[in-house]
């Protein structure tokens, strides 16, 4: 436990300081809530009749909790990986659990933070988000969205070997699927293909978890499909994680 605290505490401070991670954890997904908040103000979906801003908030707002998710752990693992750091803890006493467990609770609480920051600007009169009363339930979708995002970040961290590569194979993952997935345009107005397409994909059924408890744009059963999809998920991929990690570039 006192290893876990120490490497929590380490890595709160590192992350803290670092301010372009900062700026894109938490500022990045505002604006583009403001863009597309402005613009689709007061339209609705030709499709659904829904607001706009019921859409675009429980998209950016997934897409935004996932993407830190991958890029946190990503980048981290692949500099105390590249600067040794990993071999030294692997010295120690320490165990991985303890090095992923306190990696996995400071993405949930950047996660919350990232949550009530976003919910709370989405509320303002310009953008006009009325949360449903459903809205506690986002929480343990956000959970567990982070939790298998996470672990597709320790993946994407246990092979990348500079920054650079770490941003290429994160930023072809999360960018392609955050439109195929409706986080940014809604999958009412996209072609059939593309709509069965979302089906396959993680993210979709954060969104639609995500969607379906912040605004009521579902039901009780589309927050428990998407729970149960994402927990197989971070099962899936958090088993690979551990048989994928590497201690270093020699290992």
């Amino acid at each position: 436990m006192s290893a876990y605290a120490a490497l929590t505490r380490a890595g709160y401070r590192a992350y803290t300081r670092d301010k372009t991670t900062l700026f894109f954890t938490f500022a990045f997904p505002l604006l583009f809530l403001v863009v597309f908040g402005l613009i689709f103000h007061g339209k609705e979906v030709e499709q659904s009749g829904q607001p706009y801003i019921n859409y675009i908030a429980p998209g950016v707002l997934s897409w935004g909790v996932a993407n830190a998710a991958v890029f946190g752990v990503g980048f981290v693992l692949m500099q105390w990986r590249r600067d040794d750091i990993l071999r030294l803890i692997r010295m120690t006493p320490v165990r991985l659990p303890a090095v992923l467990a306190s990696r996995y609770w400071l993405a949930v609480v950047i996660g919350i933070v990232q949550t009530a920051l976003f919910v709370g600007v989405a509320l303002l009169p310009w953008f006009g988000l009325r949360p449903a009363g459903s809205w506690p339930l986002v929480l343990p979708v956000l959970v567990l969205g982070i939790t298998a995002f996470l672990a597709l970040g320790v993946i994407v961290g246990s092979f990348a070997k500079t920054p650079e590569a770490v941003a290429a194979v994160a930023n072809c993952l999360m960018i392609p699927m955050a439109f195929l997935s409706g986080s940014f345009f809604p999958l009412d107005a996209m072609p059939q293909w593309m709509q069965s397409l979302a089906h396959a994909l993680p993210l979709f059924y954060l969104n639609d978890g995500v969607s379906a408890a912040l605004t009521g744009n579902g039901s009780g059963g589309d927050i428990a499909v998407a729970c149960a999809v994402l927990t197989g998920v971070a099962v899936v991929l958090g088993a690979l994680a551990l048989k994928t990690f590497r201690w270093s570039d020699k290992s």
